[in-house]
């Protein structure tokens, strides 16, 4: 997806009635749902660091399309018929994308490519014909197609080359990818796009990110349950079912206090709430990959819970929710200026145990992680009596 208004001092004033998320955005991350589930088998397969390097590359490509469909969707009539088939086309596509994932570095790597690349093409198509009517593209859409159209590229050539060298070359133009969204996709004599360009309804921005966290909790969720079912039923294994869901729920927990519940309101009372928005989607991506690797961690755990723990096993079940806490400071840094302690222990913790897991089991050391986000946990709970009696601190303007 690509291409948001040039909206500025001039834009309208987004529709009210449009601040929660139309029902076919939530029937779109039904796709998604898949594609994370397919992401976390493919890492369980193959946990090497040469495999978390090929499932983070296609990731991050699953969630740039995802994020930039949410931006766009305040530029889309979603109850037009057009509307909601170029969006029902999103998905199509994706969904093939997601369904292609397992073989997008062998034999299906050209066809992952190609309809990568076509999704960004067909909405500049979209809006051509439909929103532009003939008129001249905004600058926008101009920036954002231009540097597709770079990016795309490499991935052409990545597939075509195949090998060892098509992760690097993939890994290059998804940095590519980032890193114009981040300078908002510059180019000579037009400029670049600022975050204030974009004509944005912000509470329903936020609300979408919070389905996507959703989505990546219920991803652990249905792996969890889906492994265990396909084991032999062990006391041993429903031990490590209920760890496992414990930490799944901890995150879920962890989350929604505070900063998950006052990220609309804060988006709003920002004095520049589309830079904002813009920084609550990269703090969302680094909590979503911290909850799919605790997706990982069900397939381990669950399917050993016993014997020693390989390195490349211990990287997973700590450095998941290791990276679930970072990303959540970032948002209590986005939301109030300042990181929560908690978070910063936690991290520290999860640091400090590393050592130790190579003489323990797997269900020991997802065990030790659960219980540091418990602790993290019951320390929100200390918190939350405290602001009960005290003004809530200043949100970050």
């Amino acid at each position: 997806m690509s291409m948001a208004t040039d909206g500025g001092a001039t834009a309208a004033a987004p529709d009210p009635a449009l601040e929660r998320p139309a029902f076919l955005e939530l029937f779109f991350d039904l796709v998604y749902v898949f594609a994370l589930v397919t992401l976390a088998t493919i890492l369980a397969n193959d946990l090497t660091w040469t495999g978390v390097a090929k499932v983070l590359v296609l990731l991050l490509a699953f969630a740039m399309i995802w994020a930039l469909s949410v931006w766009t969707a305040d530029t889309i009539d979603l109850t037009s018929p057009s509307g909601q088939g170029h969006l029902t086309s999103v998905a199509a596509a994706s969904l093939l994308l997601a369904a292609v994932a397992a073989e997008a570095y062998g034999d299906r790597a050209l066809l992952f490519a190609i309809t990568f690349v076509f999704i960004p093409l067909s909405t500049t198509a979209y809006y051509a014909v439909v929103v532009s009517k003939g008129r001249p593209l905004r600058r926008s859409t101009i920036r954002i197609q231009t540097w597709k159209c770079v990016t795309g590229v490499g991935w052409i050539a990545g597939a075509l080359v195949g090998g060892s060298g098509q992760l690097s070359i993939w890994a290059l133009a998804i940095v590519v990818e980032y890193v114009g969204a981040v300078c908002g996709w510059p180019l000579p004599r037009i400029g670049r796009s600022r975050p204030g360009d974009w004509r944005l309804v912000h509470a329903r921005v936020a609300e979408r990110y919070r389905q996507f966290v959703i989505i990546a909790l219920g991803v652990s969720i249905f792996v969890t349950g889906t492994t265990f079912s396909r084991s032999d039923y062990t006391l041993e294994r429903a031990l490590a079912l209920l760890v496992v869901f414990s930490t799944v729920v901890l995150m879920w927990r962890i989350y929604i206090y505070r900063a998950g519940e006052l990220l609309t309101d804060a988006i709003v009372r920002s004095t520049d709430p589309a830079l904002l928005t813009q920084s609550a989607a990269i703090t969302h991506l680094i909590m979503v990959a911290g909850i799919a690797g605790a997706a990982v961690t069900s397939d381990l755990v669950v399917n050993r819970p016993s014997g020693e723990t390989p390195p490349s096993w211990a990287a997973v079940i700590l450095g998941s929710p290791a990276l679930y806490l970072i990303g959540r400071g970032l948002l209590d840094f986005t939301v109030f200026g300042r990181i929560s302690r908690s978070r910063l222990a936690g991290v520290v913790l999860l640091g400090c145990l590393a050592p130790a897991t190579t003489v323990l089991p797997p269900i020991l050391v997802a065990l030790l992680a659960m219980i540091v986000l418990a602790l993290i946990a019951v320390a929100n709970l200390a918190s939350t009596r405290r602001h009960t009696r005290t003004p809530a601190p200043p949100m970050l303007g």
